[in-house]
């Protein structure tokens, strides 16, 4: 398929929209504590939310957990695919739509020196003490969680619980797949966030009392970015404090009240999402906004490890979820300094708040 008939079918199943955000009235959020600068070990579960329902929700958590005693044995980890975030390419890694993705290209540039290895998931481990703001991460077309492991446990390592649904109809192995129902999946955030907001109240679940319930994100990738974006609709609660939106862009509807700080990230040469579709999102959106661009580069294959622009990608969101969820100033404050690499990236930015 080609470039503008991929777009054009993308955002003509975006245009119809998707019904307002439903959720109990959040109360004021009290001031939460810093992140602790030390890496966490990274648990991971699964589950699914409605099994018996008409849109069954299989969710990948990964979390902050205790250390783990290790195996001599070689420990779990991602099993590349030869598909990425939305298919068409012989990719390896999460990549995109069509054969621009985070791995689809060989190309090289300077070492990824600020970012930290890929920590390694272990299934059931305990939680840390605490609790954890959470980040609801939604893939593109034709992915799955499991391809965005290289960030998402790193988000997991620094302190946070992050939960990817595998949506009904738009995953890597859904049989009726459908493009069109994009449209659907911001409410289907949105009921993993009620999920999770009971879970957490839920006697003998191992994540109950380890979950900041007023202090989510949502972020995604591609189609999750407009997920994402469609998550911001008119009277959403407040819980919701931010987003991060990957090569994508806005919905009918979105950017619309409780205002929240919203963090765009771009190749300046994607093929599949225009970085004028992800600019006229970041100029509709309301509030604390930041534009992370990567000049000559695709629909995602910064987001690959080792690739020019991760450590740059991971450190600013990094920073950014921090600094929404966790109260913390100062990871404010090294953004713009995290995020800018000559040659590499730019940072446009606007009504963030200045240094303490």
């Amino acid at each position: 398929m080609g470039v503008q008939r991929l777009v054009a079918a993308l955002l003509v199943a975006l245009v119809a929209g998707c019904g307002p955000a439903v959720a109990p009235t959040d109360e004021q959020v009290p001031s939460f504590r810093p992140a602790r600068p030390e890496p966490y070990a990274v648990g991971v579960r699964h589950f699914v939310v409605d099994p018996d329902g008409s849109r069954p929700l299989p969710v990948t958590v990964w979390y902050p957990a205790e250390p783990v005693a290790l195996p001599h044995a070689t420990a779990p980890a991602t099993t590349p695919v030869t598909a990425g975030p939305t298919g068409g390419g012989a990719t390896s890694g999460p990549s995109s739509e069509a054969t621009a993705g985070p791995a689809s290209e060989a190309t090289s540039g300077p070492a990824s020196s600020g970012a930290t290895s890929e920590p390694v998931p272990w299934p059931g481990a305990p939680v840390a003490a605490g609790r954890f703001p959470v980040v609801v991460y939604s893939h593109g077309l034709h992915s799955l969680p499991e391809l965005h492991a290289p960030l998402t446990t790193r988000w997991a390592a620094a302190g946070f619980v992050v939960a990817a649904p595998t949506y009904p109809r738009t995953n890597l192995r859904a049989r009726d797949f459908s493009r069109a129902d994009v449209r659907n999946q911001p409410a289907d955030g949105w009921r993993l966030i009620r999920h999770l907001v009971r879970l957490d109240a839920r006697p003998g679940d191992p994540l109950a009392g380890h979950l900041a319930v007023h202090r989510f994100a949502a972020a995604g990738h591609s189609a999750g970015g407009f997920t994402t974006a469609g998550m911001f609709t008119s009277g959403h609660p407040p819980r919701l404090r931010a987003g991060i939106v990957v090569a994508g862009g806005g919905m009918a509807g979105s950017f619309a009240g409780p205002v929240a700080p919203l963090l765009f990230v771009h190749g300046g040469a994607d093929p599949i999402v225009p970085e004028s579709v992800g600019q006229a999102a970041y100029a509709r959106s309301l509030g604390p906004a930041a534009f992370l661009c990567l000049p000559g580069q695709g629909h995602g294959e910064y987001l690959t490890p080792g690739r020019p622009g991760f450590a740059q990608v991971l450190a600013t969101t990094t920073d950014f979820l921090r600094w929404t969820l966790y109260d913390d100033r100062r990871a404010r404050d090294r953004l713009p300094v995290d995020a800018r690499l000559p040659g590499v990236t730019t940072l446009t930015t606007r009504a963030l708040p200045g240094r303490a």
